[in-house]
């Protein structure tokens, strides 16, 4: 990014800083880098950051949106605190906001669990009269990194329920350079931005090419649903954690987030991170070791 680009987005941003919720999340942080790089004012809000925010303790939400002009909005499983807090950064001054949601949210009902939170938010930012913007990628790059899947990948046993149906998967750093462009530069406001990688692979596919650029056997099994909450019950994961796990992989499987979509070509002019060069760059980090 040139000088010329980073004036250009501070010009944006001025008026007020840049409140980041899940600040420390796979997207938070890496919209938090970006806008910083760029020169922005960024304030990062998590219940870990030195601007504390916390949805179940509206006491921090105050002091977090005072003097910001625009939110990078990452709701919480739970609805019911989104449309208030929308409502309180309004009146605070907030003019922006930036929704993480979810792929496919527009067509999941009342038969999935997962998703709630990003419903609301939606609906939250339609409503506020402010500008905004929603994001609806796919599944991460990153969930077989950082959490979710990297276990598994080390252990070289990746069991789902979710059998040959693809998934076009997103680099994070796709997600975080349109969300910092929507946050700061003009010309997105009311666009829902479908964000996925260029292809679709299953996860026996993405696996496959893990376990290549590792130079080691990542095998990809199929489990049943209730063998796939069994497994995550054997490994200590708490019931709500499991429920939404479960609802995020019937979503899946219905082919809700199948097909790749052109998001970030839409935002940013160019395609989006395609997996296999990903893996490639991610093995040499030893991330993926087996795990002695």
């Amino acid at each position: 990014m040139d000088e010329s680009e980073k004036n250009t987005q501070s010009e944006a941003a001025r008026g007020g800083e840049v409140l980041v919720l899940g600040a420390t999340g796979k997207t938070g942080r890496r919209v938090v880098r970006r806008l910083a790089e760029a020169g922005v004012p960024v304030r990062a809000a998590s219940r870990r950051s030195a601007t504390a925010f916390d949805w179940e303790d509206r006491g921090t939400w105050g002091p977090a949106v005072a003097g910001a002009s625009a939110v990078y909005l990452v709701a919480p499983e739970d609805p019911e605190p989104v449309k208030p807090f929308t409502a309180e950064a309004v009146a605070a001054g907030v003019r922006r906001f930036v929704v993480l949601s979810g792929r496919g949210l527009e067509r999941v009902g009342s038969d999935f669990e997962f998703g709630a939170g990003m419903a609301a938010a939606e609906a939250a930012v339609r409503e506020s009269g402010a500008e905004w913007t929603i994001l609806r990628p796919n599944n991460f790059f990153q969930n077989f990194t950082e959490d979710l899947w990297l276990e598994p990948v080390r252990a070289g046993r990746l069991a789902l329920p979710i059998g040959d149906v693809p998934e076009p998967f997103i680099d994070a750093e796709d997600i975080a350079e349109v969300a910092a462009a929507a946050l700061t530069e003009d010309g997105h406001a009311g666009r829902v931005y479908d964000l996925s990688g260029p292809e679709d692979l299953t996860f026996a596919d993405a696996a496959r090419i893990i376990g290549g650029a590792a130079g080691r056997q990542v095998r990809f099994a199929e489990l049943a649903p209730d063998e796939y909450r069994a497994e995550l019950r054997g490994l200590g994961f708490p019931e709500p954690a499991i429920t939404l796990l479960d609802s995020m992989f019937a979503i899946h499987r219905a082919g809700i987030t199948a097909g790749p979509a052109d998001g970030v070509r839409q935002a940013l002019g160019r395609p989006a991170a395609d997996f296999t060069t990903w893996a490639r760059r991610t093995a040499a980090t030893g991330v993926w070791a087996e795990q002695g």
